[in-house]
């Protein structure tokens, strides 16, 4: 009989399994099912054929004639033993029938006091077996339905994509906050934890789960630290520093939650995960954001990922660009810019990283984010600095043959970025540093005809004073060639305000004859449910959109309009209002412009006031813990 041990690990297989989308009941009493138990297979006559008695754990019918097996040992240490047996079980079936096969091997161990380990293979046609991967790197969580049945259908162990269901790993970060939360983990340091027991895992070699917290916290730091230092940026290292409580009881408290996060970041895939297009520290970010107040002071507002995919599709990012974010938070824009050079040019990858990315973050826990992002891609030495992007400048310079730049204090005297994303951080006073002082720095790094996408609050293409003032200093200078709104909950939970993109050419007046693209997009392919963003499933707004704006910013004028929606208009450069927002621009039969500005001033009016009784309710509950 399985030892009590053992016994935990078949309730973590199978919720996990059930997290991931599989139908857990037994196939024999439910048509929809999927997972067989140890003595419900042998009830399934081509599976009892090959296990004669043999029980492994579970066996999931992944289609009518593919299996895959999995075995499971109470012990960490174990995992060999489990992985070869779930390998004998299968190829015992293999060998036994011609009318299925079980062509995916999975081996679990571990208990929930050590955490899991999980091991995951292919049998390929010719016998040998192989570790499923993705990117170069062994997953190690289980899989999808849709990610086994790509194994089985193409008799393969790679993966072709390694897309996290959006509510597992929303569930994954709200463990994470919680087991900090329970270690007493301050709420803004909980981001530089992920970062270190991340940079802990590059290596294969797993550290020793035993060993006391702090020789176990000293191993996750050296790890850190030793992956910084071969990426020339040890000097991060002490920003995501673990350090342990001084009680005995408080660190075996912290270690434990440690150890946790480890295996929880496992479950997802988090090494291979990393090296695809998700912003990943970004989503674990806004979910620490939500109970943090140090990134809400200063106005950090991560952009959703479909967003920053959305901003390098339309600017049409290629090999050739140099590409800059002078606010770049996690990283969000510079990971989608390099996904789609790697997507698109793959043979340009390394020139790219190495010589055409370049971002600033001031914060310096948030810009070690950035950082690991870039070394789960291959490259640390990316131009990620931790400063203040308005003290610095960006000057062209050769390296191996390649146009790059180099960060001066001085200005530039040879431009060379030629295409800009950022989200510069929301102002939050009237005397802060407003969002176009980055804009404009921005501009000032850019050649003449270069591209800068930036995503702002509509306040500042639509509010007097100040912000008017730098509308009109815009236009004299720079061309608008497209402004796109959005819903006003798209940064939620982190913020609540409605935001749009602008695209400007850098160094071309606006002609009184240009015409600039409006788009309001109202759905954007989530909703909010549950206190979070989901995707709804359906082809949004955004998606039918995407290709029509991208026509237009690459030369087309030739795009279906839609009033209201999406239409081509010149903007009138002598109005002294000089509102640059779809709502005043699109068509709309029943408002005149007078009312629309009516309409727009009371939206703004609501979104302040929104905010002050925002900060209102955290000013009530700042002397409440509330994870």
């Amino acid at each position: 009989m399985p030892r009590t041990s053992e016994f935990s690990s078949y309730v973590f297989i199978k919720n996990d399994l059930k997290a991931f989308g599989w139908n857990v009941r037994n196939p024999n009493r439910d048509a929809a099912g999927q997972l067989y138990s140890q003595q419900e297979c042998l009830d399934h006559p081509e599976l009892a054929a090959g296990l004669g008695r043999q029980k492994p754990e579970y066996v999931v019918k992944v289609r009518e004639d593919a299996y895959w097996v999995i075995e499971a040992k109470g012990d960490l240490s174990k995992i060999d033993v489990a992985f070869n047996e779930a390998v004998k079980y299968a190829k015992d079936i293999n060998a036994n029938t011609s009318l299925l096969t079980a062509s995916i091997v999975t081996g679990v161990a571990g208990s929930d006091e050590q955490g899991y380990i999980v091991r995951t293979g292919a049998i390929l046609p010719d016998g040998t077996v192989e570790i499923v991967e993705y990117n170069g790197k062994p997953i190690t969580g289980f899989l999808s339905p849709s990610q086994a049945m790509h194994l089985a259908d193409n008799q393969t162990n790679i993966l072709n994509t390694l897309v996290t269901d959006e509510v597992v790993l929303l569930n994954i970060a709200e463990q994470i906050n919680g087991e900090l939360h329970k270690a007493s983990i301050n709420k803004d340091l909980r981001a530089t934890v992920m970062s270190s027991v991340l940079l802990a895992m590059v290596s294969d070699t797993l550290p020793n789960f035993n060993a006391s917290p702090d020789v176990f916290i000293k191993d996750i730091n050296n790890r850190a630290e030793d992956v910084l230092i071969n990426h020339s940026k040890r000097e991060f290292a002490e920003y995501i520093e673990l350090r342990l409580p001084h009680e005995d009881a408080a660190k075996a408290k912290y270690k434990a939650a440690v150890v946790k996060v480890f295996f929880l970041l496992r479950k997802i895939n988090i090494k291979a995960a990393m090296d695809g297009s998700h912003d990943l520290l970004g989503k674990f970010y806004e979910v620490f954001l939500k109970y943090g107040n140090g990134a809400k002071d200063i106005g950090i507002v991560l952009t959703p990922r479909h967003i920053t995919e959305f901003s390098v599709e339309i600017l049409d990012i290629n090999s050739n660009d140099l590409v800059y974010d002078p606010a770049c938070g996690t990283g969000g824009f510079l990971v989608a810019a390099y996904d789609k050079i790697r997507q698109e040019y793959p043979d340009d990858v390394e020139m790219f990283k190495k010589h055409r990315i370049f971002g600033v973050e001031q914060q310096a826990n948030v810009a070690s984010l950035a950082i690991v992002n870039m070394v789960f891609r291959g490259d640390g030495k990316s131009n990620i600095i931790n400063d203040d992007c308005l003290s610095l400048h960006l000057t062209r310079k050769i390296r191996n043959g390649e146009v790059s730049a180099e960060y001066t204090k001085e200005p530039a005297d040879r431009l060379s970025v030629s295409k800009t994303l950022m989200n510069p951080p929301f102002a939050l006073k009237r005397d802060d540093e407003q969002e176009y002082t980055f804009v404009d720095h921005a501009l000032n790094q850019m050649v003449d005809g270069g591209l800068l996408l930036a995503v702002l609050p509509l306040s500042v293409m639509y509010s007097g004073g100040p912000d008017l003032a730098w509308r009109k200093r815009l236009l004299e200078r720079n061309t608008v060639l497209a402004v796109v709104s959005f819903p006003n909950d798209l940064f939620y939970p982190q913020a609540s305000v409605e935001p749009l993109i602008i695209v400007l050419k850098k160094g071309q007046p606006h002609s009184k004859t240009q015409k600039t693209l409006f788009s309001r997009i109202s759905d954007d392919g989530f909703l909010k449910l549950k206190k979070r963003r989901l995707p709804h499933g359906r082809v949004s707004q955004l998606e039918e959109l995407t290709p029509q704006i991208k026509s237009f910013l690459t030369g087309s004028n030739d795009i279906a309009e839609t009033p209201g929606v999406l239409q081509q208009k010149v903007i009138d450069v002598d109005d002294d209002h000089l509102e640059i927002i779809p709502q005043f621009y699109l068509d709309h039969p029943l408002l005149a412009n007078d009312q629309i500005r009516a309409e727009m001033g009371a939206i703004y009016s609501e979104l302040v006031f929104q905010e002050m009784r925002r900060s209102f309710q955290e000013a009530q509950e700042v002397s409440n813990e509330d994870m």
